[in-house]
C-alpha cells in the first residue's frame, strides 16, 4: 500500500490515515461496504457507508492516476527526453487533465498538418524561426527548404507555422492557463437550427433556441438540457471566449523579443487558436460541464431514491390495488397482509367512453365491485396507480367512499417502473395466469405494503425519481443506483423466510445464485429455523455466511437472537449479558428489557467483557429494539378520503402534500391534483437554497402554499413560504 497515497487520500476525505488504511485492508480481504459499515465500526472508527465508498473511489482514482503518471515517465524517457523538471511536473499533477496535458508534447501523433510537415524536412526552418533571429530575411532562410516537394518558399513557411501552432497547442502550461480563463470568462451559447420549432412542437427546448449563459454559472440541469436539444438536432451549441484576448496572453508568453519573424510568429499562433486550441479546449469544457453534471443528475437521483426506498411500509393492511385505465378497464387486485392476491377483477367506471363501440360503461356494476371486494376482504386502503385515468378513478374512488360513509382510506401510488416489471420475466413466474396489468396493480398495491420489497424488483433506472437520467453515463448510473438498492436493503435487513429472490440479491455477501439457492432451500425444506442452516445453502461459505449472516433476519425460529442484527461473531457475548441481567429472547423490545438497559454500567461492561463500544452498544439497542426498522422515522404515506379540484384552488391557499421528485431546480409535490405541483427552489426557503435535497427529500409531506394557478395548461407553482399577511 502505497503511504503517499494514502495520506493524499486521506486529506482529500479529511479522514485519519488509519481509517483509511483499515478500510483498505478490509476491502481487500473481500469484506462488502454494507459488512464493514455494520460490523467492522471498531476498526474504521465508525465509518459510514458513504464514507467508506467515497474512500475506496478516492483510492482507485487516485491508484489510476499513479499508474498513468508511472506510464507517461516510462513513455517520455524511452525518447530520451525526460528532463528533471518534467519529471516533477508529472509527480506533481493532481489531476489526470495536467498528466495528459504534459504528455502531449510527447504523444504519438495520428496524421497532422505538422507531422507531414516533419516528413517534409520543415521542422529546422521551425527552429530557426523560433530562436526570433533580429535579422535576416525569413524568405531567403526558406529557399534553403525548397524541394520537389516543397515548391515555394510560401509552402516552407506555412509548413514551418503548421509545426509551430502543434507546439504551442501541445504546451501544458499554456493549455491550463486558458482552459481557467475559459472556463471562468467564457459563455456556453445555443442557436436554434432550421425546422427546430417544428421538431419541438410543445416548445420544450425554446429557451435554448437563442440562449447564453457564464460557463462558470450555469446550472447543471441547464448544461444536460443544452446537451439534449443538440442530440435532438435542435439547437447548435458552442463555447464563446475572447479569442482576441487569447491571442493577446499566448503573443506575450511566445514571442520573447523584437524579431523579423514576428509578424508570422502571429500568424502562426493565430492558426494554432482557430484549428487546434480553442476546438480542443471547447470540447474538453464541454465535456467537463457534462461530466459535472452528470454526476449532480446521478447524486440527486440517488437520493432520491435511496428515499423512496426507505418509505415506510403500510403494515398489517389489507390493501386494494388499482392500476387506472380508460378503454380497457381499471384492473383490480386485493392482497392480504403478507402481500398474497385474495382476489382479481377489472371495471369500467369512467364516463368518458360511454358508448364507445365495445366498451359499455358500466358505473353501477363498478361500484357494486369495489364495494363487494372491500365488504369481503376487509379492505383498510386502496392504492391507485398514478398514471392514465389516475384522478379520474380517485374522483370514482372518494365518491364510492364518501356516499357509502366507508371508513376505508385511498392513497396515490407512484407507479414508476410498475409496467417494466409487470412485462418482466420475474413477474410472469410469479403470476403467469395474469395479465400484464393485474400484475401492475398486485405490484401497486404491495409498493404501498412494502416499498422497498416491490422496488427491488424492478431495474432502479426505470424508477422515475430522477432527472435526464437517459442522458448520463448509463454506467455510472448503474453502479451508483446499486449500491443505493443494497445500502437500503442491508440498513433494513432482510426476513429470510419471505424474501423474494430479487431482495436478497441485494443482501451483504450474495450474489443472484446464492439468493436462487436460498430460495430453493426454503421451498424444499421449509423455513429456516436458525442462521446456521444458510451454510447448507449451496454456494454459501464461510466467508459468505459471514458477509451476510447479520442482515438475514429469522423472526420465529429457535435461536432468539436470529431476529436481531446482533453478527452470530458476537452471540457469545451477547449471551454473557443476557445471562448476567436475567434477559431473555421473550422480553426483547419490552420495556423491563428497556429499563433493564438504561440502568447498565457500559464501561465497566466494556472492561468485563473485553469489548469496544461500537459492537456493545448496537447489541444492547438490538435488545431494546430487536426487529428496529430505520423506515419507521420517515413520514408515513398519506391517506386521504376525498379528492381536490384544480378549479378549487386560490393563491394564498394552504395545502399538504407529497414530494414526489426532486430536481436540481425545485420539487413536484402531489397534493391531490391531475398533476404535481413544482416548488421552485426559489420558493423553498426565505434563505439561499443551493441544493432542494438539503429542504426536502422525496415521500416527506409537506405544508405549501398556491403561489399561481394556470387552469389553460393545467399546472400549479406552490411554495413552501407562507405568504406573508397584509397588516
Amino acid at each position: 500500500m502505497d503511504n503517499k497515497l494514502v495520506i493524499e487520500v486521506a486529506k482529500n476525505l479529511e479522514v485519519k490515515i488509519g481509517q483509511v488504511e483499515q478500510v483498505l485492508a478490509l476491502l481487500n480481504e473481500g469484506n462488502t461496504i454494507p459488512f464493514i459499515a455494520r460490523y467492522r465500526k471498531e476498526i474504521t472508527g465508525g465509518l459510514d457507508e458513504e464514507q467508506i465508498k467515497d474512500i475506496h473511489r478516492e483510492w482507485s482514482y487516485s491508484v489510476n492516476l499513479q499508474k498513468r503518471k508511472e506510464d507517461v515517465i516510462r513513455l517520455i524517457d524511452e525518447k530520451e527526453m525526460l528532463t528533471d523538471e518534467l519529471l516533477n511536473q508529472i509527480n506533481e499533477a493532481t489531476k489526470l487533465v495536467d498528466v495528459e496535458d504534459l504528455y502531449r508534447p510527447y504523444k504519438e501523433k495520428k496524421k497532422t498538418k505538422a507531422t507531414e510537415a516533419i516528413k517534409l524536412g520543415l521542422e529546422p526552418l521551425a527552429e530557426w524561426i523560433l530562436t526570433f533571429p533580429e535579422e535576416g530575411d525569413l524568405n531567403a532562410e526558406a529557399e534553403k527548404y525548397i524541394t520537389e516537394e516543397v515548391k515555394t518558399t510560401k509552402e516552407a513557411i506555412e509548413g514551418a507555422g503548421f509545426i509551430i501552432a502543434e507546439r504551442i497547442s501541445d504546451n501544458a502550461d499554456y493549455r491550463k492557463a486558458l482552459r481557467e480563463e475559459m472556463f471562468k470568462e467564457g459563455f456556453i451559447t445555443s442557436k436554434a437550427r432550421k425546422g427546430a420549432a417544428e421538431n419541438d412542437p410543445r416548445g420544450i427546448f425554446q429557451q435554448y433556441y437563442d440562449y447564453e449563459e457564464g460557463i462558470a454559472a450555469i446550472a447543471h440541469h441547464r448544461v444536460l438540457a443544452i446537451n439534449r436539444a443538440e442530440s435532438l438536432k435542435l439547437v447548435n451549441v458552442s463555447i464563446e471566449a475572447d479569442r482576441d484576448k487569447i491571442q493577446e496572453f499566448l503573443e506575450a508568453k511566445v514571442i520573447i523579443k523584437e524579431s523579423i519573424v514576428n509578424s508570422n510568429i502571429r500568424i502562426f499562433i493565430a492558426d494554432s487558436i482557430r484549428r487546434l486550441i480553442y476546438p480542443s479546449l471547447e470540447r474538453e469544457i464541454r465535456s467537463n460541464l457534462t461530466e459535472q453534471a452528470e454526476e449532480d443528475a446521478i447524486d440527486i437521483f440517488a437520493i432520491n431514491l435511496k428515499n423512496l426506498l426507505l418509505q415506510p411500509p403500510m403494515k398489517d393492511k389489507i390493501v386494494l390495488g388499482v392500476d387506472p385505465a380508460f378503454r380497457t378497464g381499471c384492473k383490480l387486485t386485493v392482497v392480504n397482509e403478507q402481500g398474497t392476491v385474495l382476489a382479481k377483477d377489472v371495471i369500467y367506471p369512467h364516463e368518458k367512453y360511454i358508448g364507445e363501440k365495445g366498451y359499455e360503461v358500466r358505473i353501477p356494476q363498478s361500484e357494486k365491485i369495489v364495494l363487494q371486494l372491500i365488504a369481503k376482504h376487509n379492505v383498510d386502503i386502496v392504492a391507485i396507480g398514478n398514471g392514465t385515468a389516475s384522478r379520474e378513478t380517485e374522483a370514482f374512488i372518494a365518491k364510492l367512499i364518501k356516499e357509502n360513509k366507508l371508513p376505508t382510506k385511498y392513497v396515490i401510488v407512484d407507479e414508476s417502473g410498475a409496467s417494466v416489471y409487470s412485462a418482466s420475466e420475474l413477474a410472469r413466474k410469479e403470476f403467469p395466469d395474469y395479465s400484464v396489468e393485474e400484475r401492475s396493480a398486485v405490484s401497486i398495491a404491495r409498493r404501498l405494503q412494502d416499498p422497498l420489497s416491490e422496488l427491488v424488483k424492478i431495474d432502479p433506472k426505470s424508477i422515475g425519481v430522477g432527472q435526464y437520467q437517459h442522458d448520463v453515463s448509463q454506467k455510472k448510473l448503474s453502479e451508483t443506483l446499486d449500491f443505493v438498492v443494497s445500502n437500503a436493503v442491508n440498513q433494513v435487513g432482510v426476513n429470510v423466510n419471505t424474501a423474494s429472490e430479487s431482495l436478497l440479491n441485494y443482501v451483504s455477501g450474495l450474489d443472484r445464485t446464492m439468493a436462487k439457492n436460498i430460495v430453493k432451500y426454503r421451498e424444499k425444506h421449509g423455513n429456516f429455523v436458525n442462521r446456521e442452516q444458510l451454510l447448507n445453502v449451496p454456494r454459501i461459505g464461510e466467508k459468505s455466511f459471514e458477509q451476510a449472516a447479520g442482515f438475514l433476519r429469522i423472526i420465529d425460529g429457535n435461536e432468539g437472537l436470529d431476529m436481531t442484527s446482533i453478527h452470530p461473531e458476537s452471540y457469545e457475548v451477547a449471551r454473557q449479558i443476557m445471562k448476567n441481567y436475567n434477559i431473555a429472547p421473550n422480553i426483547f423490545g419490552k420495556n423491563e428489557v428497556k429499563l433493564i438497559v438504561e440502568f447498565m454500567d457500559r464501561a465497566r461492561l466494556r472492561s468485563d467483557l473485553n469489548i469496544d463500544v461500537y459492537t456493545l452498544n448496537d447489541i444492547l439497542d438490538a435488545f431494546v429494539q430487536p426487529l428496529r426498522d430505520p423506515r419507521d422515522e420517515f413520514s408515513a404515506p398519506q391517506l386521504r378520503s376525498d379528492i381536490l379540484n384544480l378549479e378549487d384552488l386560490k393563491p394564498g391557499m394552504q395545502l399538504e402534500g407529497t414530494v414526489r421528485n426532486v430536481v436540481a431546480f425545485g420539487a413536484f409535490v402531489d397534493c391531490g391534483l391531475e398533476e404535481d405541483g413544482l416548488v421552485h427552489i426559489s420558493k423553498m426557503s426565505t434563505r439561499f437554497v443551493r441544493n432542494p435535497n438539503d429542504i426536502v427529500q422525496v415521500g416527506d409531506i409537506i405544508k405549501v402554499w398556491v403561489l399561481d394557478v394556470d387552469t389553460k395548461r393545467r399546472k400549479v407553482s406552490l411554495s413552501m413560504v407562507p405568504p406573508r399577511k397584509n397588516n
